[in-house]
């Protein structure tokens, strides 16, 4: 396995989470995606008064990697300014489970602590996915 959380991704996520738009909920969330040909595309969650308008942080760097040309995901790390370990909701586990390739690794980068991870399959157990 990867080193989880690899210092330039964890800075990164920590430095982005001050770019992320929460005036609703006040939970700041930075994600990042890695590509299958290694790049490594970032979002931060925004929020929009009409709550289901909002953009979580792993959808937004999940457009970022696809407006790239990139439709392979092997790796996702998530980060917010809570205390511990935070996981993509529901939601955007299926959006990951959609580009996601076999074993995709969902990290979570805590604030201090060590990182966790675990593959999209057991974090959304009988995804649903359209053939390609």
């Amino acid at each position: 396995m990867t080193d989880l959380a690899p210092p330039t991704v964890a800075h990164e996520l920590r430095r982005l989470l001050a770019s992320s738009h929460a005036p609703y909920s006040g939970v700041h969330v930075a994600a990042a995606v890695e590509a299958a040909d290694g790049s490594v595309h970032y979002g931060v969650n925004v929020e929009n008064a009409a709550y289901p308008q909002g953009v979580c942080a792993e959808a937004s760097a999940i457009s970022a990697a696809v407006t790239a040309g990139h439709n392979s995901l092997r790796r996702v790390w998530v980060a917010s300014d809570l205390p511990g370990l935070i996981w993509p909701c529901g939601g955007c586990r299926q959006k990951i489970w959609e580009f996601a390739e076999p074993g995709c690794e969902v990290i979570s980068v805590p604030a201090e602590g060590a990182a966790e991870s675990h593959t999209i399959e057991a974090l959304l157990p009988l995804g649903f996915r359209l053939p390609r």
